[in-house]
């Protein structure tokens, strides 16, 4: 069975039919001509890559005639006339029916986006096509492409996925081959979810210089002072002042006037722990036990007056840092949405690895949270945001999350990666595995980390795969428990083992079936040059400059733009060159 299989691999007691897909030279794709522009697009998709794999180009008609064979894409009269009998209403946004049988297929998904995902997992699932990268595809070789005749279903169980990488964003197409349903507003491509991502946005709700100079009253009081710093999108408000809750109500009821397609808003704290302690604040955050308590009160206010003018679109707040314990005895609207961040938790177990200190306390208030509130999301920490390209051994806890917050009834996910470069540690990798996960989290990880190699590094893959094995078991013998902000001692770097990190990629090179091969591999073995400037221990001055030299080079070879999350990596390679001064 395929690492991406959803649809094709039920347990037959009996002989089934199969459609033979290089059989298939006289039939033909239908799309209605008044079908959406993402039904259109799959109908191009589907054709492009069949060909690719099969070598028959299939024609694309508005209208079935009586002599060919057909694959109905979308909606619309073609479906209609078929004899094809389909429930859209139970597709959502998203999910798909696929009908296979000898003489018909049809792919039906609900819009915008659910008939393109459902040729995307035809395309995977029948032909065994996989878009690993933005340039890299792999169509398979095969002699037969033989798909039992069934009807299959599916409907994806999180309705907001976003793999935060530059790669996504930069080519939407990608993205949503991926099903990454977040970065692009194109309709051919299914648009953007209409659930937004619940973020800071007090510095837009009551923006400081707007209000600052006539009503100071409005901003947090911390240590006796008015908060005028507008650092982490501060200040933060005074939630317990009647005028700030009817200002931030206004801004947001505003806002989602410009933009009725929305369905949800943000109403939440800015990125700093300096919160309003004044006496109104400070009282109910006491008798709560945690600053949650004013947080959630001043959301729930926003909310009931957000639902009057729209009843329809949520509320949410993040349920962050000091705010992500629950309250005592104020319970979530039914309108709001609580987004649990996971910045303190160790990034090497999973989640809810019961021996792993660091995530007992997102634990309990995961089940907390989920005690009071039926409209859970979750925003969780994928890279090393103090060194992008510093190996990161996080790869094994990746799927155990994905998992963990499905059973945990989240709605949306939010994977934060360096989403402002391309170049970060195995980001390829990375990306294909969170996007494969938060699409279907009931797939093996490990499999798709292992085809993923496999199929993009070729003869190379196998000291790639040991490098990474090595670097997580290194790890946990040596009992670390990394953040998302760890220095290389965090993730148990020492000289020899960023030696090892370093001989595995040379191997990998000296490995590489072709120049395309070989530029990936390089790619990937930034992240071995970092370790050994970071940890490598003492060395000449020659070894390190020409280190560091090969490293710089690599890193402008491919196109590395941002060292750390604050740090251009233009500004981080003079600060080497300075070093060896």
């Amino acid at each position: 069975m395929s690492v991406s299989q959803l649809l094709f691999h039920g347990n037959h007691n009996k002989p089934q039919a199969y459609l033979d897909c290089l059989q298939m030279k006289n039939w033909d794709i239908i799309v209605d001509s008044e079908a959406i522009p993402s039904e259109k697009y799959a109908a191009q998709e589907f054709q492009c890559w069949f060909q690719e794999a099969t070598g028959t180009l299939l024609p694309v008609h508005h209208s079935a005639n009586e002599t060919n064979h057909h694959v109905i894409i979308g909606q619309g009269a073609p479906l209609a006339t078929s004899g094809i009998v389909i429930d859209i209403d139970e597709l959502g946004d998203e999910g798909f029916r696929v009908i296979v049988r000898e003489d018909s297929v049809a792919i039906v998904g609900g819009r915008p986006r659910g008939s393109l995902y459902g040729v995307y997992q035809f395309l995977e699932d029948g032909l065994g096509i996989r878009f690993l990268t933005s340039e890299h595809t792999h169509v398979p070789a095969t002699d037969e492409a033989k798909i039992p005749c069934g009807e299959y279903i599916y409907k994806p169980p999180f309705s907001f996925r976003w793999s935060f990488y530059k790669e996504n964003s930069n080519v939407p197409e990608f993205a949503a081959r991926l099903r990454v349903n977040t970065v692009t507003p194109d309709e051919k491509l299914g648009g953007n979810t209409p659930q937004n991502l619940i973020n800071h946005s007090f510095h837009w709700l009551a923006p400081f210089d707007k209000y600052g100079k006539e009503h100071p009253e409005y901003y947090a009081l911390v240590d006796g002072k008015r908060h005028t710093d507008k650092s982490g999108a501060g200040p933060q408000l005074c939630v317990t002042n009647p005028e700030v809750i009817q200002v931030a109500a206004e801004s947001a009821i505003r806002y989602i006037d410009e933009h009725p397609s929305l369905k949800n808003i943000s109403v939440s704290q800015a990125d700093t722990d300096k919160y309003c302690r004044c006496d109104a604040c400070e009282e109910i955050n006491q008798r709560e036990g945690s600053p949650m308590g004013s947080q959630l009160a001043f959301v729930n206010a926003v909310a009931e007056l957000v639902e009057k003018a729209h009843p329809d679109v949520k509320v949410g707040t993040l349920a962050y840092w000091y705010t992500r314990k629950t309250p005592k005895t104020i319970r979530p609207r039914h309108n709001v949405q609580i987004q649990l961040c996971s910045i303190e938790c160790c990034t090497l177990h999973p989640i809810d690895d019961p021996d792993c200190p660091k995530n007992r306390d997102f634990c309990n208030d995961m089940n907390d949270w989920g005690q009071i509130s039926d409209d859970i999301w979750v925003w969780n920490y994928n890279t090393n945001f103090r060194a992008y390209d510093l190996p990161f051994p996080n790869l094994r806890s990746i799927g155990p999350n994905v998992r963990y917050f499905l059973r945990n009834n989240v709605k949306g996910l939010f994977m934060q990666a360096n989403g402002n470069g391309t170049s970060g540690e195995l980001s390829e990798l990375r990306n294909y595995i969170i996007s494969r996960m938060i699409w279907n989290p009931n797939l093996d990880d490990k499999v798709i980390r292992e085809e993923f190699i496999r199929l993009h590094y070729k003869s190379a893959a196998q000291p790639i795969m040991d490098y990474i094995e090595m670097l997580h078991d290194n790890a946990e013998e040596s009992g670390v428990h990394p953040g998302c902000f760890p220095s290389p001692e965090d993730v148990g770097l020492r000289p020899e083992i960023s030696r090892k990190a370093f001989d595995y990629f040379e191997q990998a090179l000296n490995l590489a079936d072709d120049e395309t091969v070989r530029a990936r591999v390089e790619k990937a073995s930034i992240c071995a040059h970092r370790a050994m400037i970071d940890a490598g221990g003492l060395m000449e001055d020659a070894e390190r400059k020409a280190l560091i030299d090969n490293y710089i080079t690599l890193c402008q070879r491919h196109n590395m733009t941002h060292a750390a999350e604050h740090k251009q990596a233009a500004v981080f390679f003079e600060e080497l060159r300075k070093s060896l001064a």
